[in-house]
C-alpha cells in the first residue's frame, strides 16, 4: 500500500506540473482543475494516513483541557478571594466597632479628666486668690512702711536744711509745718 501511494504521489506531483496541465475534457490530466482536486484529494489521503486529524483532535482536545483546568482554577481562586474578601470585610467590622468603642471611652475619660482639671483650677484660683490677697496686704503693709520711713527721711533732710541754712525762727517753723504737711499728705 506504501508503494501504491509513493507512486501515486510521484505520478500526480508529475502530471500536477504545468507542462502537462491544458485546456480539455475535465477528467484529463492536461485539465488544471481535475489535477487540483487529484492533488487534493491526495493531500486529504496523506493527512488521514498518517492520522493528522487525530493527531489534531488530540492537540485541541489537549488545548481544551488546559483550559478548562485554567478555568478551574480561576474558578477556585476567585472563590478563596471572595471568601478572603469576607473575612477582611468582618474583621474591619470588628476593628471599627472596636474603634468606635474606644473612641467613646477617650471621650468619657476626657470629659472627666476636664471636669476633675476645672474643680481643681477652681481650688487653685482660690488659693492663689487667698495668697495674693496676703501678698498684697503684705505689700501694703510694707509701702506704708516705706511711706513712714520717706516721710521721716524727708523730714530730718528738711530739719538739717534748715539747721544748715541757718534759718530765722519764723521761716524755720513753716518749713517744719510745711514738711508735717507733705508726710501726711503721703501718708494717706
Amino acid at each position: 500500500m506504501r508503494h501504491m501511494l509513493t507512486l501515486a504521489a510521484a505520478l500526480s506531483a508529475l502530471a500536477a506540473s504545468p507542462a502537462f496541465a491544458a485546456t480539455g475534457p475535465f477528467f484529463s490530466l492536461h485539465n488544471t482543475d481535475f489535477v487540483v482536486l487529484l492533488a487534493f484529494i491526495l493531500f486529504v489521503v496523506v493527512l488521514i494516513y498518517f492520522n493528522v486529524p487525530k493527531l489534531l483532535a488530540g492537540m485541541l482536545d489537549k488545548r481544551a483541557d488546559g483550559i478548562q483546568s485554567e478555568l478551574d482554577e480561576a474558578r477556585a481562586l476567585r472563590e478563596e478571594a471572595q471568601t478572603l474578601l469576607a473575612s477582611y470585610e468582618r474583621k474591619q467590622r470588628e476593628v471599627q466597632e472596636q474603634a468606635d468603642r474606644i473612641v467613646a471611652q477617650a471621650r468619657s475619660e476626657a470629659q472627666d479628666a476636664a471636669d476633675q482639671a476645672k474643680a481643681d483650677l477652681a481650688r487653685s484660683l482660690e488659693r492663689r486668690m487667698a495668697a495674693a490677697v496676703d501678698q498684697i496686704a503684705s505689700a501694703e503693709a510694707a509701702a506704708v512702711k516705706e511711706v513712714r520711713d520717706s516721710a521721716i527721711t524727708v523730714a530730718v533732710a528738711a530739719a538739717r536744711d534748715v539747721i544748715a541754712q541757718q534759718m530765722t525762727e519764723d521761716q524755720s517753723s513753716k518749713l517744719i509745718d510745711a514738711a508735717i504737711a507733705d508726710v501726711g499728705a503721703k501718708l494717706h
